[in-house]
């Protein structure tokens, strides 16, 4: 061993006889390979100074990519600095090479206020446009698909961008990364997929998470070129992703890139290594990528082997003083206001010029005028959806649309829901609005993490608002069955940094459609399938937008207040038509989040009675919160126990007759009857 470090966790540089590497420099200058070797040691040091740290409880976590750096380092070096980089949580080499500041990185690993997430999120789960770097969330999948709209913006800008995005081999057990290869491979996408192929998903080997020989021959499934590479040799990864990128930059389309590597420490620093036999251990170790180039670098006459030492104390005297800085800053401290305030981005509703005049529509209509004008207003607006194009959409919304705006902006899409979203996440990281259509609302399970994993929080935890709308057809009454009937917003309204609307009416239909497609936040837009032809009204024919928030007051009345969106809020006046005497007060919440907690405290504090009424399921539906805060903020008020009236807890029934059964307007007359004579 040539020195001992004292204060970090150094792992030897001992000259080898075992492993050998070949280099070669191309036309790489003495100055540039030196080079190379700072960018592959600072990483190596920070690391190392982070392992001291967490053994003395000074931090609490750490996933270490010791023996890794060169794909970090080699890769990045290849990528140009205004072309984005998704990396993992063993890519530290990523952010010194990009010249993330190292005090900002530390401030981020402990949770202090100038981390880029303010304590919200740990290690690498953030982003900074500044350095166009987009970290990971836990759920590993999503990441590709991120990429997939990144690119997507990019080529849409013809600027001749590629995107670079790191998985590890266990990452692409997961679909969302075969949905992103598919979406990039139809499209063209410019987009670097690189696996890290270093041996473990945490403690599960290759072999039990894959069947195939090599990770890089799925490209041929995809009909995208495909390259294996020694991930540990600095060089070659450069060179590699180097003329990849060059050449998607010129001609775009994806390539998958699997680099060769190992995981010589463990999946996170408390879960070890004792699964890993001694012996590969052992052989990896010997493939150092760090201390390999350096003797390479001393075989070149480019390197005296006293210089690495020197580096190392160099760095590390930059470390120490930035370390107790950061340290010594005041932790965060807890201000409920501000944790609200920050969940969501801050939005104006668009300045409409002159009133409009009215016309006569269907509900279907509005939502499809809505949209149009939405296009023809914001330029950076991406439409995608299945069939959405050409065909016009299942439902026709979309007719006509490919014609004025070209297939760039109106997409048909894949079926694959996850993919689809996380490319519109992509496309609004990258200057883009983005609306996803999906085909019927009961298929957004199929892309929930998006939604409310990563849609959803993104803006709370490091501050980027995410312009996505997804429209969600919805609801019963056309006997179509479970998987095509649902009223699932309550799956959504629950989750913090979502917005969720659910027109009743064709005015509302466009307003709310054009308001949440103004909005910076993500918005998922409830439409009823049932409204679309059944249903007419007066809309404005020019732009027209409707407060997100903001309940309508439809019918004034003293008795009895029911509150209700939807296609709920015709069942209530269909009943109230038939019953004119009983002066009920009629409130379409519209929005359902964030919702018009004033607007409904003030109607039941007036009238003292209470039914909520929603065509979803009884059992934790959002009535259950309506009734709830009704309790809370009116009970001095109320001459009745809140009530409510929302379909069976059972899936939607495809028969006609068991449909009507579920469907809560069999039980809305018995419902108000109870309310009223209580």
């Amino acid at each position: 061993m040539l020195r001992v470090n004292y204060g970090l966790i150094h792992i030897p540089i001992v000259p080898s006889t075992k492993a050998v590497m070949n280099f070669d420099r191309k036309n790489l200058d003495n100055n540039t390979l030196i080079g190379i070797y700072r960018k592959l040691l600072l990483p190596r040091v920070i690391e190392e100074k982070m392992l001291v740290l967490l053994r003395q409880g000074r931090v609490g976590k750490w996933f270490s990519g010791i023996g890794q750096e060169a794909i970090a380092v080699g890769a990045t070096m290849a990528m140009q600095a205004e072309e984005y980089i998704l990396p993992m949580h063993r890519n530290l080499g990523v952010f010194t090479t990009r010249n993330v500041p190292f005090e900002r990185l530390l401030a981020q690993w402990v949770g202090k206020p100038s981390g880029f997430t303010k304590g919200r999120d740990r290690s690498f789960h953030f982003g900074s446009q500044e350095h166009k770097i987009l970290g990971m969330i836990s759920h590993l999948g999503p990441q590709p698909t991120l990429a997939n709209g990144i690119a997507l913006a990019d080529q849409l800008n013809k600027n001749g961008r590629a995107t670079l995005v790191f998985v590890g081999e266990g990452t692409t057990s997961e679909g969302d990364f075969h949905e992103a290869l598919n979406i990039a491979s139809v499209w063209n996408l410019p987009v670097i997929f690189l696996v890290e192929n270093n041996g473990y998903a945490l403690s599960t080997p290759t072999n039990e998470q894959f069947n195939c020989k090599r990770l890089v021959d799925r490209a041929n499934g995809y009909g995208m070129e495909g390259r294996r590479i020694d991930g540990n040799n600095i060089l070659e990864v450069y060179y590699a992703i180097n003329e990849i990128a060059n050449s998607i930059r010129k001609q775009p389309r994806p390539a998958l890139v699997e680099c060769m590597t190992f995981r010589v420490r463990g999946h996170e620093e408390a879960s070890g290594t004792k699964y890993v036999p001694q012996e590969l251990l052992s052989e990896w170790q010997d493939k150092d990528p760090l201390r390999l180039f350096e003797e390479y670098l001393i075989a070149e006459g480019l390197f005296r082997r006293e210089w690495g030492p020197y580096l190392r104390d160099e760095i590390t005297a930059r470390l120490e003083p930035l370390i107790e800085k950061v340290f010594a800053e005041s932790n965060v401290q807890p201000d409920i206001s501000e944790e609200l305030n920050d969940v969501y981005r801050e939005s104006d509703l668009p300045q409409v010029a002159a009133e409009s005049k009215n016309k006569v529509i269907r509900y279907i209509d509005a939502i499809s005028a809505g949209l149009k004008q939405s296009m023809q207003k914001y330029d950076n607006l991406i439409l995608m959806g299945q069939d959405i194009a050409e065909y016009g959409g299942v439902f026709k919304v979309t007719e006509g649309f490919v014609t004025e705006f070209g297939k760039d902006h109106v997409r048909n899409t894949p079926l694959c829901e996850s993919g689809v979203i996380g490319a519109a996440m992509g496309l609004a990281l990258n200057g883009y609005k983005a609306l996803v259509e999906m085909q019927f609302a009961d298929f957004a399970s199929s892309g929930f993490t998006q939604i409310v994993n990563h849609l959803a929080k993104t803006h709370y935890r490091w501050g980027q608002n995410v312009d996505v709308v997804i429209r969600m057809p919805a609801g019963a009454g056309s006997a179509a069955g479970p998987f095509h009937s649902q009223s699932n917003e309550a799956w959504f309204i629950k989750t913090p940094g979502l917005k969720v609307v659910y027109p009743a009416f064709p005015d509302d239909a466009k307003g709310l459609l054009m308001a949440a497609i103004a909005d910076p936040n993500p918005v998922m837009y409830f439409e009823h399938k049932y409204l679309y032809r059944n249903l007419m009204g007066k809309v404005p024919d020019g732009e027209t937008y409707v407060e997100i928030g903001k309940a309508r007051v439809v019918k004034e009345g003293s008795a009895a207040t029911i509150l209700t969106y939807g296609y709920a809020v015709h069942w209530a006046l269909t009943y109230m038509a038939a019953h004119p005497d009983q002066d009920i007060e009629l409130i379409d919440l519209r929005s359902l989040q964030p919702w018009d907690k004033a607007t409904v405290i003030e109607s039941v504090n007036k009238t003292g009675r209470a039914l909520v009424l929603h065509e979803d399921t009884l059992t934790c539906g959002f009535g259950a919160e309506v009734a709830a805060c009704i309790a809370e903020q009116c009970f001095k008020h109320l001459d009745a126990p809140v009530m409510r009236c929302a379909s069976l807890d059972t899936p939607v029934p495809m028969d006609k007759g068991l449909e009507d059964q579920f469907l809560a307007k069999s039980r809305l007359e018995e419902a108000i009857k109870a309310l009223l004579e209580y």
